[in-house]
């Protein structure tokens, strides 16, 4: 299964950011450009443990449609979101916070399976692990930013 790890060095204190991380709103607005839209569930706000939300996103051309489930959850320095139900065979996003000095220290752990079996292996291996770090870091630029406004 691939694993994405990215850190993210933010400015601003750990509760700031582990709340904007569970934002639903800034989410939708990280995500603007595949137009991402939650439409059942927890539809703004702030996630909490238990809930669920279901997204609606164009990727490659095609709408799709993923329900999430947070699983975990120990404010403020971690959170997990699993794959309900979507395109995936499985996905688990774990979102860990450390203070570091004044400061916060973001770690996302993003680990995927892909339905189609060699033939997703091969697609994960092409073109989709790129393309989830790709939106993983454009959604922590967004939290960043807010952030240390």
């Amino acid at each position: 299964m691939p694993k994405i790890v990215l850190l993210t060095k933010i400015n601003a204190p750990i509760e700031k950011c582990f709340d904007l991380a569970r934002s639903i709103d800034l989410h939708m607005e990280s995500t603007k450009q595949t137009g991402e839209k939650a439409i059942a569930g927890r539809t703004g706000g702030l996630i909490e443990l238990g809930e669920t939300v279901t997204w609606r996103a164009k990727h490659f051309g095609i709408w799709q449609t993923l329900t999430s489930k947070i699983t975990e959850f120990n404010s403020p320095n971690y959170f997990v979101d699993e794959m309900v139900k979507g395109a995936f065979k499985s996905f688990r996003h774990e979102h860990h916070f450390t203070k570091v000095d004044d400061r916060t220290l973001m770690k996302d752990v993003f680990v995927f399976e892909s339905p189609l079996g060699v033939l997703g292996k091969l697609f994960n291996f092409l073109v989709l692990t790129r393309y989830i770090r790709w939106l993983l870091v454009e959604r922590n630029r967004v939290i960043k930013e807010v952030a240390e406004e």
